[in-house]
Order: C-alpha cells, then sequence, then structure tokens
C-alpha cells in the first residue's frame, strides 16, 4: 500500500526538502503540498491523503485551527504535527484540535518515518522530548492557578503569550503568526485583562512561571 502524504508549511525550504526525502520511499507518496491552513483544508478535500504533516505556526488558520476542521471535514486522514514548538499548549493544542501525532523540528527524518507508520496503525506518536514535557506537567501539574489564567486564553493568544515572553517584538510576532501588527497588539490587550497583568514584564516572569516561555528559542 503506498502511503499518500499532504505537507503543510510556511516554509518552502522545508517543504521542498521533506518533499526530496520522500520521493526516496517507495511506500509513500508526496500527493501535495500547502503554504497555509486554508490550501491545506482545500488539498485535503481534492487529494484525501492518509497522513497530513502539519506545522502550527502558519497564517490563518492556524494549523490548530486547521486541524480542527480537517478532522470533520476529511476524518480519515491522521494528522502529525511538525513544529518548531515543543512544549505546552502548543503540544495540547493540537492533540485537543485532532492530531495522531505531534514531532518535533529538528527531528531526524527517520523519526518523522516513525512517526507516520506509527499514526497508521491508530496510535498516537510523540517526540520523546514532547511526551517528557507532558508526563512532567502530570507528575508536577501546574494546573491548580491555570484554570482561571491560562486555560481561558485561546489557543492564538497562548500562542502569542509565548512568542512574546520568548523575546520577540510585536513585529516579529506579526510575521511569523502572519497576523497583522494591530491584532498582535489587540491579543496582547485581551491576555493582560484576561491574566490580570498590566505590563509585558510580569507578563513575561508569568509565562516562564508557568512553563510557557520556550527558553531555548
Amino acid at each position: 500500500m503506498t502511503i499518500r502524504l499532504l505537507l503543510v508549511d510556511d516554509h518552502e525550504v522545508l517543504r521542498e526538502g521533506l518533499y526530496l526525502l520522500f520521493r526516496d520511499q517507495q511506500d509513500i507518496e508526496v500527493v501535495g503540498q500547502a503554504s497555509d491552513g486554508n490550501s491545506a483544508i482545500q488539498l485535503a478535500k481534492e487529494l484525501s491523503p492518509d497522513i497530513i504533516l502539519m506545522d502550527i505556526t502558519m497564517g490563518e488558520p492556524s494549523g490548530i485551527d486547521a486541524t480542527k476542521k480537517l478532522r470533520t471535514e476529511c476524518p480519515s486522514a491522521k494528522i502529525i504535527a511538525l513544529s518548531v514548538h515543543g512544549t505546552d499548549p502548543f503540544v495540547s493544542s493540537m492533540l485537543e484540535a485532532g492530531a495522531s501525532g505531534y514531532v518535533v523540528k529538528g527531528s531526524s527524518f527517520r523519526e518523522i518515518l516513525d512517526a507516520i507508520r506509527v499514526v497508521l496503525q491508530g496510535q498516537t506518536y510523540l517526540s520523546p522530548a514532547v511526551a517528557g514535557a507532558l508526563v512532567d506537567k502530570l507528575v508536577h501539574p501546574l494546573g491548580a492557578k491555570q484554570p482561571d489564567g491560562t486555560r481561558s486564553l485561546s489557543p492564538r493568544e497562548r500562542e502569542v503569550l509565548q512568542l512574546l515572553a520568548a523575546g520577540k517584538s510585536t513585529k516579529q510576532v506579526a510575521y511569523e503568526t502572519g497576523i497583522s501588527v494591530r491584532t498582535v497588539e489587540t491579543h496582547r490587550q485581551h491576555i493582560m485583562e484576561k491574566l490580570g497583568i498590566d505590563n509585558l514584564v510580569e507578563l513575561t516572569k508569568y509565562a516562564i512561571r508557568e512553563g510557557l516561555a520556550d527558553l531555548e528559542e
């Protein structure tokens, strides 16, 4: 059986690199490539892929929102997140949206192949680093103080919060998320209102304390 694969990422170089690697796999055929969520949804409907490798941080809709829609409109396709973000809330949000796997960019191509084959067997695949972070969260939960805080944020607001806490400027956040500077500022204001925080320094401290800031980026 040939595995039909759809690649979704807004970085053309990455997509083309993966395409060349998959081309050498006799049992995998890349049937399409998309650079944003809307294109991914449209191509999935047209091409009926078995697997969709989905980036998270793209222009509207995000990979998370696109995954939610695809689970309804293309339920037979299995979705594997392929993202630079290996921490919550990205992992939890993607799994809750309906993804069957989560692989961190920078993983070996062999791991991506393993993820595809595991997911096709009806199982869930998580990169070791991602799995470790989720287990650590269960063992040392931070959720006691999150229900009225971080969990009240939308996936996009949590994404903006993490990027801001990682030291990204408003313009950089706008570029990486594919939204306007004004929209980033609106999200930041809503985040501060929901968390009861009135300045960026305290917002950054909050994100670090709650394990949302990816300090390695």
